[in-house]
Order: C-alpha cells, then sequence, then structure tokens
C-alpha cells in the first residue's frame, strides 16, 4: 500500500511538472511558460489544485505508513515498525478513491490535448522518438505487471520472451560496461553481449521504464487499467511499442492501475493486522532485492559479515538500465532535427531535452563515484574535429 502511493505521488509530479508543459503549451513554446505554472494558467486554477492535492494524498498515506513520505524510518529485519490502525485505514481508503478518479481524469486530459491534436501524435510516433530495443521488468505469475515482486522478464523487439529470471539470478542474465568519458555504468544483456550504442535485435541494450513494464507484461492486474492498456497498444499498432515519447501515456496508465490497487489493499481485511514484523533468528550474508522504481527496474545486492555489517554493495538503478539508450535517443533526436545553416532555437533544443526527459532520470542515485566534489571536463570541438577549449573543473592539473 505504501509503494502504490509512493507510484502515485511520482507519477503526479513527473507527469505535471515536466511532460505535461512540452504538449498542453507545445514543445517549442516561451520557456518561460513551459513550466508547471504555465500549465496551470491553460488548464485552470482548480485544475492544478487537484494536482497539488492528489500528490499530496499520496505523500500523507507514505508518511503516514513510513513515518516520513519520501524517504521512510519504518523498514525493520522482518518487517515494519508500527501496523496500521483502522482509523488510518478509513482515511487512506477515502483518498485512494479520489486518487482512482484523478488518474483517470489524467487520462482524459492527456486524450483529449495530445491524443486528439494529429501533430503531437505524428511526434510520438515519428521516427526521431523511435527507437527498437530488448525491455524489461517485473511480472507477478499470470504475466501482469507488478511493481513490488515477481519474476524479471525480458522481451525482445518483437514482443517474444527471451528471458525469465528470478533476482537472486540478476548476475547471470546483465552485465555492465564502462567508458572512460562517463560516471554511470552501461548495463546490457550478457546473451547478447555489448556491441556498442546500437539499436535492434543484435544489440544487448534494453530499456526499463512504465513502458517498458507494460511492453514485458500480458496486461494489467486491476479492470481500469487494463483497459487503458489495451487502448494504447490499439491506438499505437500493437505490441511493443518502441515510440520513446510513449513513456508519458505509460506512466499515467501505471498512475490508474497504482490508483486502483492502492484502493484494493485500502479495502484488504488484513491491512490492519498488528502482525507487521517477524523477527529474524539468523544472520544473513548476502541478499538481493528487485523491485520497480517509478522510473524502471530497481536492483539491489549487499553481501555482509558475520555481524550483518554490508561489506559490498552494487546498485542498478533505472536510470542506470536505461543509460545506453538514453544516449542513444538524445543523438539521434539532435542528429534528426540540427541542421547544418540552420538557427539552432530554443524550441529545437527543448525537443532535444524531450527525448531525456522521458526516461526521468535520476543521476544521483545512478552514478557511481562518491569523491565529494564532481570532475568534470568539457571539450568543445569545431566544425573540423579540432579541440577549441577546454573546460572542466576538480580535475588535477595536467
Amino acid at each position: 500500500m505504501f509503494y502504490c502511493a509512493h507510484m502515485v505521488h511520482s507519477h503526479i509530479a513527473h507527469f505535471y511538472a515536466l511532460a505535461a508543459p512540452d504538449f498542453v503549451l507545445g514543445p517549442t513554446s516561451d520557456p518561460a511558460e513551459r513550466n508547471i505554472l504555465g500549465v496551470v494558467a491553460k488548464v485552470g486554477l482548480e485544475i492544478g489544485g487537484e494536482v497539488i492535492k492528489h500528490r499530496a494524498y499520496a505523500q500523507d498515506i507514505q508518511n503516514t505508513i513510513g513515518g516520513k513520505a519520501t524517504h521512510p524510518v519504518f523498514g525493520l529485519p522482518g518487517g515494519i515498525s508500527k501496523p496500521v490502525t483502522e482509523e488510518e485505514r478509513k482515511g487512506f481508503e477515502e483518498k485512494a478513491r479520489s486518487e482512482v478518479e484523478f488518474a483517470k481524469f489524467s487520462l482524459k486530459l492527456f486524450n483529449d490535448v495530445v491524443l486528439e491534436n494529429k501533430d503531437y501524435l505524428a511526434l510520438i510516433t515519428g521516427d526521431i522518438y523511435t527507437m527498437k530495443s530488448y525491455y524489461m521488468g517485473l511480472v507477478d505469475s499470470q504475466n501482469r505487471i507488478n511493481f513490488y515482486d515477481g519474476d524479471v522478464r525480458v522481451v525482445d523487439e518483437d514482443g517474444k520472451e527471451i528471458v525469465r529470471f528470478s533476482p537472486a539470478e540478476y548476475l547471470d542474465y546483465i552485465a555492465e560496461h564502462t567508458e572512460p568519458w562517463s560516471y554511470l555504468k552501461f548495463p546490457f544483456l550478457k546473451k547478447t553481449g555489448w556491441k556498442g550504442f546500437i539499436e535492434g535485435r543484435e544489440s544487448g541494450i534494453y530499456r526499463v521504464s512504465p513502458l517498458a513494464r507494460l511492453n514485458v507484461a500480458d496486461g494489467m492486474a486491476t479492470p481500469l487499467a487494463q483497459a487503458e492498456y489495451e487502448k494504447m497498444y490499439q491506438t499505437l499498432g500493437g505490441k511493443p511499442v518502441h515510440a520513446t515519447l510513449a513513456f508519458h501515456w505509460a506512466r499515467l496508465i501505471e498512475l490508474l492501475y497504482a490508483a486502483e490497487r492502492l484502493l484494493d489493499l485500502s479495502q484488504d481485511k488484513e491491512i490492519t493486522s498488528p502482525e507487521v514484523r517477524t523477527i529474524p533468528t539468523a544472520t544473513p550474508d548476502e541478499g538481493v532485492g528487485i523491485v520497480e522504481a517509478p522510473r524502471g527496474t530497481l536492483i539491489h545486492h549487499y553481501q555482509t559479515d558475520n555481524n550483518g555489517i554490508v561489506q559490498k554493495a552494487n546498485l542498478i538503478v533505472a536510470t542506470c538500465h536505461n543509460y545506453p539508450a538514453m544516449n542513444m535517443s538524445i543523438k539521434k533526436v539532435a542528429q534528426a532535427a540540427i541542421k547544418k545553416g540552420e538557427e539552432v532555437s530554443e524550441g529545437l533544443l527543448n525537443m532535444v531535452e524531450m527525448a531525456f526527459r522521458a526516461y526521468d532520470p535520476c543521476f544521483g542515485c545512478a552514478t557511481h563515484t562518491l569523491p565529494g566534489q564532481m570532475p568534470m571536463e568539457v571539450t568543445i570541438y569545431d566544425s573540423q574535429g579540432e579541440v577549441v577549449r577546454r573546460l572542466s573543473q576538480n580535475l588535477p592539473d595536467r
């Protein structure tokens, strides 16, 4: 229930603050207006208030269950620190009902503003925002989408399952490539291997995201979300969908699913059970956990000593999984949009950024470095490939 609320608040924030400005106001609109305040001005203060209210509802549920909303403090070995009271449950149920209605409204808004606009629909399905890849995500025993538990399923560019594995087996299927110019690693499928930054079946590059989760699943586990799932694939020509901008549509379908699931769980008789922890009787020395974060698949792997103190840790977060594809998506749009001899406008640069924002990246949790400061170098080349200038910070003198 906590995790569904987490998905609700995150998906609301991303869509309305980061995605909606590009569609409600237009990709090339004035950047001074192309933001959440511009969206509110366009759609009305009342809708803006509903956005704020429903994100707050989800945050309130997380705060009540977890002690804190964004960084909860209720987790303990063997369970959680306190049960949910009946009074709290009633409040959750009331908020969850409202979240379902808001998710339905958000999908209608997307339909009216984006899908009914032929130019926007052409932009979503156009070549510059399309990239064929493998897809990865968690599914339940019936291959339906599951945020919290299940097997990891990978499908190819045609939607065919190529592998399915449990969290503890992830190292048998995923490896990470490194490049000297980045603090992030580049995950790839071991079976295919690292073939460089190329798309398609011959590449080992895969994507995780709301769209990836829908691509690997055979359906949704709640009825309203299932209907929207079917509508998306019918509209976009069947499964899988390779349109990067369709991440936003998939995110709203997940918003509806998370709200429906939140409502279901808030009505479960066992949700107020006092049995919230089984105290461990042994000290494990290794553990792997995989959940679906809002941005995509999240892998945590820890090894401990005899006292349970972590000695080794490996994290592959959603932004890491998507990092190879993110680089390729940005390059593809930039090469298609920026033409020799033509002015590179702010609106045109924003179209490049749209490929980046669709992934909802978080580099703070994705970089594999802890220097305290960020060493960085920017090299500027002219049209002949000659170095014009180097800018750097926190690097040793050459």
